[in-house]
């Protein structure tokens, strides 16, 4: 029989979970953490990365301080916050209309569900461009259509008022298939039982949807809102190779603000601060959903 001591297996567990969990942790600072930590120092500095031979200014909070008093910078945050109601309203509108009627068994519904989820595997850049040339005021698809129909042609990307309805079809084009996605998953993991007695007791269609399907839809739905929100607030990808931030700069986003002032006029410290303004809005949305999104779970 052996006298070998062995180790207790509560603290062998442990030592097991450490040599699996350390790694995972490591990347994490080294990924999360780090550059974290670098853009709130640097976002108190004033300095380019142009200039790396000369000193950097301690600035303290006068970059944020800048920032936040620049009248240019509130219509960005103005028009983002527009775009970010436009494009996710229009997309959960389509995306939940849709995903209602393919939730059902019919014939060729694989197929109309991939063909949906095409434009979600586009890059958006690709698909900045790809709209671009269809809302081109000449010889673009879109303007043909219009003519077709006895319409006028418009100028989509140099009015304002036009350039923004054409960045949210573009947009809603290509993420509202995410929205179907989630949407057909929950719709479709209700227990058909619960429609069927509703259609025994006579309950409409209508009714059914809204005291049926979506609240026991909503954690799944408040999931898709969330990140689509997140994705729309941070948009860069589809403004620059759609509009470019025009007419002028009346489709500049905050994200595309921080591109520019980045990487155009190299004020690092300055770009660090509203990187760091936009994170701390996106951190307080997600908590505000995360905490609802907890709440609706609880009730359910």
């Amino acid at each position: 029989m052996s006298n070998t001591p062995q180790m207790p297996r509560e603290l062998s567990d442990r030592v097991l979970c450490g040599i699996f969990i350390m790694p995972t942790l490591g990347v994490l600072l080294l990924m999360v953490a780090y550059p974290f930590i670098s853009l709130l120092y640097y976002s108190s500095l004033s300095f380019s990365v142009l200039r790396p031979l000369v000193p950097a200014r301690d600035m303290g909070l006068l970059n944020y301080e800048l920032l936040l008093t620049d009248p240019d910078l509130w219509q960005r945050f103005i028009f983002t916050g527009k775009f970010v109601f436009l494009t996710v309203t229009v997309q959960f509108i389509l995306g939940i209309t849709v995903a209602y009627y393919l939730q059902r068994d019919f014939r060729a519904r694989d197929f109309i569900f991939t063909l949906f989820m095409l434009p979600m595997m586009l890059c958006p850049i690709v698909v900045g461009f790809l709209w671009r040339y269809m809302f081109n005021s000449e010889w673009g698809i879109v303007n043909v259509i219009i003519a077709a129909f006895g319409g006028t042609k418009l100028d989509w990307l140099g009015v304002a008022d036009n350039a923004i309805i054409a960045v949210v079809i573009a947009d809603a084009w290509m993420w509202t298939p995410f929205v179907i996605l989630l949407a057909t998953a929950a719709f479709r993991g209700i227990p058909k039982n619960l429609h069927e007695a509703a259609s025994i007791d006579g309950v409409s269609a209508a009714y059914r949807f809204f005291r049926i399907t979506l609240p026991l839809s909503m954690p799944i739905l408040l999931i898709a809102l969330l990140l689509r929100l997140i994705d729309a607030f941070k948009q860069y990808d589809l403004f620059f190779a759609l509009t470019g931030g025009g007419p002028g700069a009346e489709t500049m986003t905050v994200s595309f603000e921080v591109g520019k002032i980045a990487f155009k006029y190299f004020y690092t410290g300055q770009a660090s601060a509203l990187a760091v303004i936009l994170l701390i809005i996106i951190v307080g949305l997600s908590m505000v959903f995360v905490r609802y999104l907890n709440n609706v779970g609880k009730e359910q």
